[in-house]
């Protein structure tokens, strides 16, 4: 545990208070990267695109936040399919 200011008073937090780091932030830098060198083309970066894909795969839903893109689309693929 550490000890933390907090304006007046002082606060215990542990490493489990702390923000945890989106686990598929290097595949969503690595599709802009991407799309930036390919004028935007998503075609050109399938590849990565997929890697992203994969790693959503591997969370549960709202674990990451750069996967909320796919979550969404996936649900609205669910609410739009015909019966």
């Amino acid at each position: 545990m550490y000890k933390r200011q907090n304006k007046n008073h002082f606060s215990y937090f542990s490493f489990l208070d702390m923000p945890q780091k989106d686990p598929c932030q290097k595949q969503a830098c690595e599709i802009q990267k991407c799309l930036q060198a390919n004028n935007y083309m998503e075609s050109k970066c399938q590849a990565v695109i997929q890697e992203l894909r994969k790693c959503c795969a591997r969370y549960p839903k709202g674990r990451s936040l750069v996967c909320s893109g796919f979550e969404k689309e996936e649900e609205e693929k669910l609410t739009l399919k015909p019966t």
